[in-house]
C-alpha cells in the first residue's frame, strides 16, 4: 500500500468517525432503537420472522427484561339470539267478550321461545272463510255474494299469499293452505278447516305458528265498517287479533297474540283494533301459536288489506328475529 492510499484510508476513517459522532450527537440511534422497540414495530418484525401474530403491551417496551408476550385473543363467547321483550307500557286495549280474566301484563312480558327459521315449514297460513273479499275499488271480478268471491286475486287467498311471500323471502319456511273451506257451503267451514289444520300438523310437526286470516264485517247493506289508519305508505286496513279461550292452553296463544299486537303498534301506531277474547275455540286448541287475525273489514279496499298484510308479515319477522 503506497503513501497516497494510506492517506485516503485515514481520511475516510476520520470522516466515518465524524459522521458517527455527529449521529450520536443528534440522538438518531436512540430514535432508531425506540422505533425498533415500539410495540407495533416489534410485533410486525416478529410476524415477518416467525409468522406469529403477537400483541405487545404499549406500557412495556417489547425487548425489555420485563416483557411478557400477551396471550392470544380468545374467541367471543357465543350469544343466544335476541329474545323479544315487552313491558307493561306496551299493553294494548283488550276486549273481554268472555268470562276469563287472564293476567295481561304477565302474559305480555312472558318469554317468547320459538324459532321460525329452518328447513322444515314453521308457519301455516289458512283461511277458514277463504272467499271473503273487500269493497271493490275499480277491480273487475265476479262476486258469489256481497263481499265474497272465488277470484283468488281478491279474496283472502291473496292476503295470505302476501304474508307467505314476505316470510318466505326472509327465510321463514311458510305453507299456505288454499282450500275454500266456506264454499259452496258457509256452514261447517270451521269443521272443514279443523281437519285441514290437523293434516298439516301431522305432516309437518315443525309448524309453530298457525295464522287463520279473515276479514271482519259489520254494518248494513253498502254501509260497511272500514277500519283503517293512515301510514307513510298510504291508507291501511286495521288488524285485529282474535283469541278463543275455551281450551286449556289459550294463555300461551294469548301471550303470543299480545306480543304481536304490541309489535304492530310499535312499528305502525294505530294499526290494531283492540284484541278480542271470545268464549270460543276457533281451532286454536290444535296448536300452540295459533292466532285468528281479522285483516280489515268488508268496507276496506283490497289495496288497504294488502298493506295491512305487509305490516303483519313484518311484525312476525321482527318477533322471529328479536328486533322489535
Amino acid at each position: 500500500m503506497n503513501q497516497q492510499q494510506r492517506a485516503l484510508r485515514v481520511g475516510l476513517t476520520a470522516l466515518a468517525c465524524a459522521l458517527v459522532l455527529r449521529l450520536f450527537a443528534s440522538g438518531l440511534p436512540e430514535r432508531v432503537l425506540s422505533w425498533l422497540s415500539h410495540p407495533d414495530t416489534a410485533a410486525f418484525l416478529l410476524y415477518l420472522e416467525t409468522g406469529r401474530d403477537v400483541r405487545f403491551s404499549p406500557s412495556t417496551e417489547a425487548f425489555s427484561p420485563d416483557f411478557l408476550e400477551s396471550p392470544p385473543a380468545s374467541a367471543p363467547n357465543p350469544t343466544e339470539p335476541p329474545i323479544p321483550s315487552f313491558s307493561e307500557a306496551d299493553v294494548m286495549d283488550v276486549d273481554f267478550m268472555c268470562s276469563k280474566d287472564p293476567d295481561i301484563p304477565a302474559l305480555l312480558t312472558q318469554k317468547l321461545e320459538w324459532d321460525l327459521y329452518g328447513t322444515e315449514p314453521t308457519v301455516l297460513i289458512l283461511h277458514t272463510h277463504s272467499t271473503e273479499s273487500y269493497t271493490r275499488s275499480g277491480e273487475d271480478y265476479e262476486e258469489t255474494s256481497a263481499w265474497r268471491t272465488l277470484d283468488e286475486r281478491y279474496n283472502m287467498l291473496s292476503i295470505g299469499s302476501r304474508v307467505a311471500e314476505i316470510l318466505t323471502e326472509n327465510g321463514i319456511p311458510t305453507l299456505q293452505d288454499r282450500e275454500l273451506h266456506d264454499y259452496p257451503s258457509y256452514n261447517g267451514s270451521y269443521t272443514d278447516a279443523r281437519e285441514t289444520i290437523r293434516g298439516y300438523l301431522e305432516e309437518y310437526p315443525s309448524i309453530q305458528l298457525v295464522l287463520d286470516l279473515h276479514r271482519d264485517a259489520s254494518g248494513e247493506g253498502s254501509s260497511q265498517m272500514r277500519p283503517r289508519v293512515l301510514l307513510d305508505a298510504g291508507s291501511c286496513a286495521q288488524l285485529m287479533v282474535v283469541l278463543g279461550t275455551n281450551y286449556k292452553q289459550y294463555a300461551d296463544n294469548l301471550s303470543l297474540g299480545l306480543k304481536l299486537q304490541a309489535q304492530l303498534e310499535r312499528q305502525a301506531p294505530g294499526i290494531t283494533r283492540p284484541l278480542q277474547l271470545r268464549a270460543a275455540r276457533f281451532n286454536q286448541d290444535l296448536s300452540p301459536g295459533a292466532l285468528l287475525i281479522e285483516v280489515g273489514a268488508a268496507g276496506n279496499t283490497h289495496a288497504e288489506a294488502l298493506l295491512a298484510a305487509q305490516e303483519l308479515a313484518n311484525a312476525i319477522l321482527c318477533l322471529a328475529r328479536g328486533t322489535q
